[in-house]
C-alpha cells in the first residue's frame, strides 16, 4: 500500500486532504475525516467559553477537487467501482441510498471539480461533504483550494 501523509495546511492556496477511504459502502467517510477526526472545526461545533480544541474560524473553500483513485501498491490505482460525492444530511448520516444528497458519481478514474466562480463571495465547508461507495476500500483523493 502507498503511504500518505497528512497535511493540515489551512492557510492552501491548495490543501491536499489525502486519500480520503470508504471502508464500508453505505457508510459515507467525511472528506475532512483524516485531518480533523474529531471534526472539531465544523461549523456546528461552538467553540465554547473555557478550554476547546477548536479554532475560532472554521475552513472555507473556493473548490473541492474530487478524483476516484484507490491506493494500489505504490500509488493510486483504479477503483473497482463507483465513488459517490454526497452532502451530509440533516441527520449526519446519508449515503447513496438518499438520492436527494448525492452530488456526484464518479467511475473509476474520473474527476470531479464542486467549485464556485473566481473570486466569488460563494464558499464550501468541507465539512458537508462526505465519500461513500459501491465496493469497500474504494477511494477518492481530494484537494482542497482556498480562497483568500
Amino acid at each position: 500500500m502507498a503511504t500518505q501523509s497528512v497535511h493540515k495546511n489551512k492557510q492552501g492556496p491548495v490543501w491536499p486532504l489525502g486519500l480520503i477511504v470508504n471502508v464500508t459502502p453505505g457508510t459515507p467517510v467525511g472528506i475532512m475525516s483524516l485531518v480533523d477526526p474529531a471534526s472539531a472545526n465544523a461549523p456546528e461545533t461552538a467553540a465554547g467559553p473555557g478550554p476547546s480544541t477548536s479554532d475560532e474560524y472554521t475552513v472555507r473553500c473556493q473548490q473541492i477537487i474530487f478524483q476516484a483513485y484507490k491506493s494500489g501498491a505504490t500509488k493510486l490505482a483504479s477503483n473497482t467501482g463507483n465513488v459517490y460525492v454526497v452532502r451530509q444530511n440533516n441527520a449526519g448520516a446519508g449515503g447513496t441510498g438518499d438520492l436527494g444528497i448525492v452530488i456526484a458519481c464518479l467511475t473509476p478514474g474520473q474527476t470531479f471539480v464542486l467549485a464556485s466562480a473566481p473570486m466569488s463571495q460563494n464558499v464550501f465547508s468541507p465539512y458537508r461533504y462526505l465519500i461513500d461507495a459501491d465496493t469497500a476500500n474504494d477511494a477518492a483523493q481530494v484537494t482542497l483550494v482556498i480562497q483568500h
